[in-house]
């Protein structure tokens, strides 16, 4: 028997003759951004939500500053 004349019930589902697959380099579609992390910085958080819970706090630490010292030079 041949693999054309093997019936599986599945086929319509993994059926991948039309998947189109992303091309290397530029031209490819961005799904997300990916950033590479030093080896001490990955020990320091356990997964990404620890990563972006981190950042954001950050974010708003740097606000903060930036508030501050914009108005000690009376910036508004």
């Amino acid at each position: 028997m041949s693999k054309n004349e093997i019936e599986d019930e599945l086929w319509p589902e993994y059926n991948l003759q039309n998947l189109q697959v992303r091309k290397l380099g530029p031209g490819r579609k961005k799904f997300y951004d990916t950033v590479r992390l030093e080896p001490d910085v990955i020990a320091a958080f356990p997964n990404a939500d620890a990563v972006n819970e981190a950042l954001r706090y950050l974010i708003e630490i740097a606000k903060h500053s930036a508030s501050l010292t914009q108005r000690s030079r009376g910036l508004r």
